[in-house]
């Protein structure tokens, strides 16, 4: 009789990661972002699956953002499914971050009971493990300083992402997965739309962004709650992602079934697919708007930017706010303080220009027009 091949699901998982890892060279690290809920939980073990027979070498980290009671021990938890050692570091660690780190190691390769019965407690007293095991080589506790600038939603991922790229950085890794789905790209997307964002923010978010590699992408939340459900893994349920304080939470828990409810089946689907096509027209647009600023820069040192007036009138719109946006920044203004209202004043000194006063950006800079030049200053 023919063995059965892996659950629907999990086929799924482990082939996104697989294509995901294609182009890695023998030996490469690979590190999995993972929480312990259903989505890094898959993704972990399609990895711990892939890796080996791809020569890949395999790494877990996990997040403890001390944002709530029993964190710790919850992130602890998490490291358990790791076997083996930490590597050592392929070079020494030169990116500060506001976090610690705690490696999980295990006395023996051989399994251990709980690694055999995932509903047996463990020592950390979490009330069991997450996996019997995901067979990856090391696995990392990352506690981190979450501050208040941004709000907790994005003080959160700005401590997890400092801390994940240096992991990255101090252990040599070739790429970070992380469990972004298809569900989570809806989300994004659809929280750009109600904010009024642009082109670039209704693109979601990218498969590839530098070391950071998303292959869940094309997957439903459903296929990583199926996946672990084949593989006996019992995710952790965070209860951040039920709090109605956050506003993901909302979207998730309230608009999106709300919408599909009212506008029929596919609504999570056809965001996801909104987002491709406005990656690719964003990324045509940067595109072109870098060549452009190029031609129209006849200055480009920080806090003294200058460009031809008559090179900015030529372009569309569209191109020549990017490269207006693309001057305050060169110039030192702060991204995250620059507005769509900023740019679009600067604007008006190409388009509706009648010698009126310089418009005032953040950063303590300025933009004026002067004898057919814009020049960014402070």
């Amino acid at each position: 009789m023919a063995a059965m091949g892996p659950h629907p699901a999990v086929a799924e998982v482990r082939r996104a990661v697989r294509e995901a890892l294609a182009d890695l060279g023998s030996g490469s690290l690979v590190l999995v972002a993972c929480s312990g809920g259903a989505d890094s939980l898959a993704l972990a073990a399609a990895l711990g699956f892939v890796a080996p027979r791809a020569g890949l070498r395999a790494g877990l980290l996990t997040v403890d953002h001390g944002l709530q009671e029993g964190s710790a021990a919850q992130a602890r938890t998490v490291a358990t499914l790791a076997t083996a050692p930490a590597p050592r570091p392929a070079r020494p660690a030169h990116i500060a971050a506001p976090f610690a780190r705690d490696t999980a190691r295990a006395a023996s390769s051989a399994p251990g009971p709980h690694d055999l019965d995932p509903g047996a407690p463990d020592a950390s007293g979490t009330g069991g493990n997450l996996a019997p095991g995901l067979g990856l080589d090391f696995a990392e506790v990352l506690t981190v300083t979450v501050g208040a600038g941004g709000g907790p939603e994005a003080a959160a991922r700005e401590a997890r992402y400092a801390a994940l790229g240096e992991a990255c950085e101090r252990l040599g890794a070739a790429a970070v997965l992380l469990g972004h789905t298809r569900d989570d790209q809806a989300e994004t997307v659809l929280l750009g739309l109600a904010r009024g964002s642009g082109l670039r923010s209704l693109s979601g978010m990218s498969g590839t962004a530098g070391r950071y590699r998303r292959p869940l992408l094309d997957l439903p939340r459903r296929t990583t709650v199926a996946a672990c459900q084949a593989l006996g893994l019992r995710p952790w349920d965070d209860p951040h992602n039920r709090d109605l304080r956050y506003t993901r939470v909302r979207v998730r828990t309230a608009v999106l079934p709300l919408l599909e409810r009212e506008l029929g089946p596919g609504v999570a689907e056809a965001l996801a697919r909104t987002a491709d096509l406005a990656r690719a027209d964003a990324d045509a647009l940067d595109g072109w708007a870098s060549k452009a600023y190029a031609d129209c820069a006849l200055s480009d040192i920080p806090e003294a930017v200058t460009l031809a007036v008559p090179a900015l009138e030529a372009l569309p719109e569209a191109v020549r706010t990017r490269v207006l946006r693309r001057a305050a920044l060169r110039a030192g203004s702060p991204s995250s303080a620059l507005t769509a209202g900023h740019v679009r004043a600067v604007d008006r000194l190409i388009t509706a220009w009648h010698g009126q006063k310089a418009v005032d950006l953040p950063g303590g800079l300025c933009a004026l027009r002067r004898y057919g030049t814009l020049v960014f200053q402070s």
